[in-house]
């Protein structure tokens, strides 16, 4: 509970930034039928704390950056938003991302894309597939920068498409000591078990491809109601400088429903699948796990090259700028698309706390708490809805 009060008086202090829109702004008085149109609210680079606590870091803390804008005057063209964070962790983690969407004017050109630093990432690897046992944990750690960017055309409303290009460069990968005990490993980590080429002291994946999008919500930041959908292809080769030929495959559909006519109950519902051919190193398999997708295991506690999940999330306003929320998932991964459907379903359930730092934008700041069905549980803070 300490780190909430820190990060929600961190949150109230940055806040006072968004006080001031063009709802709430004293107008005065004129003395010409004339009225001047307000401005549009300017958005906020003022950095505010941030302490936290999840499986995959333990206690961190560090500096946010959330600014909310729109290009031009025109209020049916959605907001563009950032987000810039550097944070640091009790397991000697560090991290620098910017994650950015902007709708350029008229929504001709959605720009979205991710620019993280990863340094002396230390995380626990269990191997890969589905049937991974704890008793297989070992701890690892890399350096890792991640460059992803989409460049995306309007093709009528609510529809884009266009090309995307991902690089990964893995550096420095090491089987470390256990982060806990402080003791060697008593077997060697399965990672050790991965082809050689794998664990180079630096690897490049590279990869380009086509992705098209529907974007029907309301709200990008928050949806209460309409309908994404995701299609997207990534292709890896030796032509783009990648040290691996893979390609991989994206299907992302989500549906935002009020329950009633108030909006203060909403459904949001998820399916997600991502499939891939080739040699797909470790790190980018796709992995179950996180403050994402199956809240409750460990990020990455299941990876393999398929993966299909199942999502639904029960939000409900409460007070002030506090929402709640109830959520259950279901996912497997595989080495095959056939299976997935072999082994017992993975499956979470949880509980969590939003707090809404921008009311006016919907931004969120989110509190999780997910419980696995093997027993596993995490607590989560994140910016923003898990989906």
């Amino acid at each position: 509970m300490r780190l909430f009060y820190s990060l929600l008086l961190g949150s109230l202090l940055a806040t006072r930034a968004y006080s001031q829109t063009p709802d709430s702004a004293a107008v005065p008085k004129a003395v010409t039928p004339a009225v001047a149109a307000p401005k549009p609210a300017k958005p906020s680079f003022l950095p505010f704390p941030i302490v936290f606590s999840q499986p995959e870091t333990g206690v961190g803390y560090g500096l946010a950056m959330l600014p909310v804008w729109r290009f031009g005057q025109d209020t049916t063209v959605r907001k563009s938003n950032a987000r810039l964070v550097v944070w640091r962790t009790q397991n000697n983690q560090s991290l620098v991302q910017l994650t950015h969407n902007v709708f350029t004017p008229g929504e001709k050109f959605l720009v979205n894309g991710e620019l993280s630093y990863f340094y002396k990432y230390p995380i626990n690897y269990y191997g890969f597939g589905p049937r991974t046992s704890r008793d297989d944990e070992s701890t690892i750690e890399y350096k890792l920068v991640i460059v992803n960017q989409r460049v995306l055309r309007q093709v009528k409303r609510n529809v884009f498409a266009g090309l995307q290009y991902r690089l990964t460069n893995l550096r420095d990968v090491q089987v470390r000591k256990n982060i806990d005990e402080g003791t060697p490993q008593q077997r060697p980590s399965l990672l050790l078990q991965r082809p050689a080429e794998e664990l180079q002291a630096s690897t490049v994946s590279s990869g380009v491809g086509p992705a098209f999008l529907y974007d029907g919500r309301d709200n990008i930041l928050s949806a209460y109601r309409g309908n994404y959908l995701e299609l997207s292809a990534l292709f890896n080769g030796r032509a783009l400088g990648s040290d691996f030929r893979f390609s991989r495959y994206l299907l992302d559909a989500r549906h935002y429903q009020p329950l009633g006519a108030n909006s203060k109950t909403i459904l949001a519902t998820q399916l997600l699948g991502q499939f891939q051919s080739g040699h797909v190193p470790f790190r980018e398999l796709a992995n179950l796990g996180g403050d994402k997708t199956l809240r409750g295991y460990y990020e990455g506690r299941y990876r393999d090259r398929q993966l299909v999940a199942l999502q639904a999330e029960l939000r409900r306003l409460l007070f002030w700028r506090f929402n709640g929320a109830i959520f259950g998932s279901l996912g497997q991964v595989g080495n095959t698309v056939s299976d997935l459907g072999r082994n017992s379903l993975k499956a979470t359930t949880g509980a969590g706390i939003r707090f809404k730092y921008n009311r006016r934008d919907r931004l969120n700041i989110r509190f999780d708490y997910g419980v696995a069905r093997d027993g596993s549980t995490g607590f989560y803070f994140s910016i923003g809805e898990a989906f």
